[in-house]
């Protein structure tokens, strides 16, 4: 008998390969099969997965430093997770816009503004979300080297940090705003304003644990981070609206008082 997937020659009663790990398999694809696998590969603690998931809260440096410096089979790579988090995060979206759409019109509450140039911003924010998401974490990892300069982290470990934390932020909140869609639709708008203090708060916390920071070393770092990030905001705001001005999403005419 060989391993199925290196070729490796097995003794018959290996559960696993030597060579690869891969567990043998003797049984036909069936839907009990199916499902086993599948709980095991998502409700085992033993997984990387869910191993990952609960490690990021409890001691985050534990799977971010221990990445970065080699330790790479106890937990998922950031990746593969951040793989997963763009695939939960777009179905969330699609449900979204399939059954709660209607709950996402904050223009009222704006005073002021637009509904249609509200409309067309959302709807660009909807279909190239996955492509904000991803620009996140390097305008993050930059903005956090900075600020780090002194802790000897390169740019590309920074990159690791925020792949991890960014990629768990966004899968948690896909399952939190389809909870808070399908309990109390009224109440989403100011759930989606808690998103970003609760991203801050966390990021404090792991950053923290990671470069053993005292209370005042976080204020400081804190109030240079934000700083940087008003800037990096601003100026990557007016680059969205420049484009959306270009490519026909938005124009001028909408912004005259009618």
């Amino acid at each position: 008998m060989n391993c199925k997937n290196c070729y490796t020659e097995l003794d018959e009663q290996d559960e696993y390969c030597s060579r690869c790990g891969g567990k043998v398999i003797r049984k036909r694809l069936s839907f009990k099969n199916l499902f086993e696998h599948l709980s095991e590969t998502f409700f085992n603690y033993d997984n990387k997965l869910l191993r990952t998931f609960v490690q990021l809260f409890r001691e985050p440096e534990d799977v971010i430093s221990g990445y970065i410096n080699g330790i790479r089979k106890r937990y998922i790579n950031p990746i593969s997770f951040f793989g997963l988090s763009l695939t939960i995060s777009g179905l969330s979206l699609f449900i979204i816009k399939k059954f709660y759409i209607q709950h996402l019109d904050f223009a009222e509450k704006f005073g002021g503004i637009n509904k249609e140039i509200f409309d067309q911003t959302s709807s660009g924010i909807f279909e190239y979300n996955s492509l904000f998401y991803s620009f996140l974490i390097p305008l993050f990892a930059f903005i956090s080297w900075i600020v780090f300069l002194n802790k000897k982290y390169n740019f590309t470990e920074h990159i690791i940090i925020y792949l991890y934390s960014m990629s768990m932020l966004s899968v948690l909140l896909a399952f939190a705003t389809q909870i808070v869609l399908m309990l109390i639709p009224d109440s989403y708008f100011a759930f989606s304003l808690l998103t970003w203090p609760l991203m801050f708060i966390y990021h404090c916390y792991i950053l923290t644990r990671i470069f053993k920071l005292s209370f005042g070393d976080l204020l400081l770092r804190s109030i240079i981070f934000l700083a940087l990030f008003f800037v990096a905001y601003i100026l990557t705001s007016i680059v969205a609206f420049v484009i959306m001005l270009m490519t026909g999403t938005i124009n001028l005419e909408d912004f005259r008082p009618k």
